[in-house]
């Protein structure tokens, strides 16, 4: 494992972007792919290749040192890694990048590797799955991925009317269709999310296989990689070997994932369920000082009181180091 940098959250993209080219220089390769892209390539394995897909903005926020979360992990592991860098909400869709990805394949660049695996969330789970194409046999991650946002097959998507006259019907463009040499393909969705949950029933076939993790809300990715849910989902996935289960056991995290746990308590005040508003929030308040979920137990036992009901008594109180850390 080489020692990777942290870089600073107050510098520009441009100055943000110049650093990652020295560190490409120093470890492999950086390139820009046209003008809106960028890769970068750290050539660390034979064995394994991380590719991952980001916005320069999810990079800089998907870990601690303002790296890309994939990239931070396939260090920590000496995997080899390779980084498509979006400047905004482009879905990918560059001539230029079609380009690159066409010339890997003629240099033959991922029959190097033992196990490929692309990743990637939203609009870059999109990506991950249209170009996973180029390397037949891979394994697939794409986090609320959309399967096209090409309006004579998805009109029902209104959130990204921008990207409507972009090309999503030529090469790469529909990426359930892409995932068809894929190994195994893993959608990771929320159902509640209707949208997602539309999108993702259009991937399809004997190797994918639906995730779904109900209230996860709209940051599904960065919530999944800042419950450190995706590093054991990664080291399975570097083996061949993953299945749905060792997505169902990561997603364990959840319940003491305070953004998560808060999403549920959304849904059950919501949907005035006073019973397991009051069970959720008390668990919740056995492992963390958290004010908002004191208020709502509070609230919830006084309207069970009043409908006659009585909480059951709680279960054993947790070990110090069992606790969360206090919330607001």
């Amino acid at each position: 494992m080489s020692e990777l940098v942290t870089l600073s959250d107050e510098l520009k993209d441009e100055e943000w972007l110049s650093e990652i080219e020295v560190i490409g220089d120093d470890r492999g390769y950086y390139e820009p792919v046209g003008k809106a892209h960028d890769a970068l390539f750290l050539d660390d394995s034979l064995e394994v290749l991380l590719v991952s897909f980001d916005t320069v903005a999810s990079a800089r926020s998907g870990s601690a040192e303002g790296l890309p979360h994939a990239m931070v992990e396939a260090n920590r592991h000496g995997w080899s890694h390779l980084s498509i860098l979006a400047h905004g909400p482009s879905w990918f869709r560059d001539p230029n990048v079609y380009g690159y990805f066409d010339r890997l394949v003629d240099d033959a660049f991922f029959e190097d590797f033992d196990h490929v695996v692309f990743y990637g969330a939203g609009m870059c789970g999109y990506a991950a799955a249209a170009f996973s194409v180029a390397a037949p046999g891979a394994t697939v991650i794409a986090v609320a991925p959309q399967a096209t946002l090409d309006p004579a097959i998805a009109p029902w998507d209104d959130r990204f009317i921008g990207m409507r006259r972009t090309d999503f019907s030529s090469r790469y463009g529909y990426a359930p269709d892409m995932i068809d040499a894929a190994d195994r393909a893993f959608i990771v969705y929320d159902p509640t999310m209707e949208l997602d949950a539309m999108h993702a029933s259009l991937f399809r076939g004997p190797q994918v296989h639906h995730i779904r993790y109900r209230h996860g809300g709209v940051h599904l990715g960065a919530d999944l990689q800042a419950m450190g849910a995706m590093r054991p989902i990664f080291e399975r996935a570097v083996t061949g070997t993953l299945k749905p289960v060792d997505f169902y056991r990561a997603l364990r995290l959840r319940h003491d994932y305070l953004p998560y746990l808060r999403n549920v308590l959304n849904r059950v005040h919501i949907e005035d369920r006073n019973w397991l508003t009051a069970l959720l929030c008390r668990s919740v308040l056995t492992r963390a000082n958290a004010p908002r979920f004191r208020h709502h137990l509070e609230l919830s036992e006084h309207k069970l009181s009043a409908a006659g009901r009585r909480l059951p008594p709680p279960r054993r109180r947790l070990r110090a180091a069992e606790r969360l850390p206090d919330i607001n």
